[in-house]
């Protein structure tokens, strides 16, 4: 009581020093701990918002919705944050707040916090570590940062699956199929053309891998696409993504997915980076990746991004 009246009198740097000695103290009094907590100057303030168990949900509450970043920093290292204050401080934080908070496994998201994380850090390379890293992330959202993160990332995304419990991914498809979003982008202007005669080709069970390779080497871009599309079953604007931005890892996921020759594989992979520099040593980098990728990894991994065909 008597400390909590002469804080207000002391210095910034000896209430800094109070707030560092009583942080972690569960006997220390609550009104001086939430006055410290509650100090105009974010270094009196940080050490006891980030530690003290003398604060309740409704302090912290306060300070995440009131304070500024080193405030919702601070709160977002506690060894535990509940729901209620990771929504907060998703919706408050700014993209190092957001990163401190996803890197705290003692952190709990709601399925609606997660989302919005993940939206943000598709954005922000800054943030694609972290979000991959997180083990509570929902296996659906952590197969939506594949076709923005480094190969380094790709590759603990394609671990992870491997990893996954099937009824844990029966789960995340489930949730997975509520978020996918209808709207990719315009359709290509020989679609429709292309698309009937890809569907002709598979009425009469002449869809073929080496069919779809003949449509990558005489320019037929639509009709490998689709073609793609059928043969793995997953939408067009993903094929188009795989494709258009040369995700040759991406492609391996599929075609394995497909239980392809390698040697077609690499036929794809010499076609679509022809333009590159060494082409053909590429490709075989590439087709080294897909003789080492499980198969049953690569299904699992497909059968999120299938959930866009599925929602169509």
């Amino acid at each position: 009581m008597v400390l909590a009246h002469l804080a207000d009198d002391m210095e910034e740097a000896v209430r800094a020093e109070l707030a560092e000695r009583f942080a972690s103290q569960a006997d220390a009094p609550r009104r001086l701990i939430r006055l410290l907590a509650e100090d105009g100057s974010d270094a009196v303030a940080a050490p006891v918002l980030a530690a003290s168990p003398v604060l309740d949900q409704a302090d912290l509450m306060k300070a995440v919705r009131e304070g500024g970043q080193d405030r919702l920093r601070a709160v977002s290292s506690r060894s535990s944050v509940s729901e209620a204050l990771s929504s907060v401080i998703v919706e408050r934080g700014d993209d190092e707040t957001l990163g401190a908070l996803l890197r705290n496994d003692g952190a709990r998201l709601s399925r609606a916090s997660s989302e919005a994380a993940v939206d943000r850090a598709r954005a922000n390379p800054a943030l694609h570590e972290a979000v991959v890293n997180r083990a509570s992330l929902p296996p659906d959202l952590l197969n939506e940062m594949y076709f923005v993160v480094e190969a380094r990332l790709r590759q603990q995304i394609l671990e992870q699956n491997a990893k996954l419990d099937p009824a844990l991914l029966e789960n995340a498809l489930e949730a997975g199929r509520a978020r996918v979003a209808a709207a990719d982008g315009v359709l290509p202007p020989d679609y429709k053309e292309q698309l009937a005669y890809v569907q002709e080709l598979k009425a009469a069970n002449q869809l073929t891998p080496e069919v779809l390779a003949r449509f990558l080497r005489s320019g037929g871009r639509t009709a490998f696409l689709i073609a793609l599309a059928e043969l793995s079953d997953i939408d067009f604007h993903t094929a188009r993504t795989i494709v258009e931005r040369r995700e040759m890892d991406a492609l391996a996921v599929v075609c394995k997915s497909a239980d392809l020759d390698r040697a077609l594989f690499l036929t794809y992979a010499v076609v679509l980076l022809n333009r590159e520099d060494n082409a053909m040593g590429k490709a075989r980098e590439y087709a080294r990746h897909y003789a080492d990728l499980p198969r049953e990894t690569a299904l699992r991994t497909l059968r999120f991004w299938r959930l866009r065909r599925q929602a169509a």
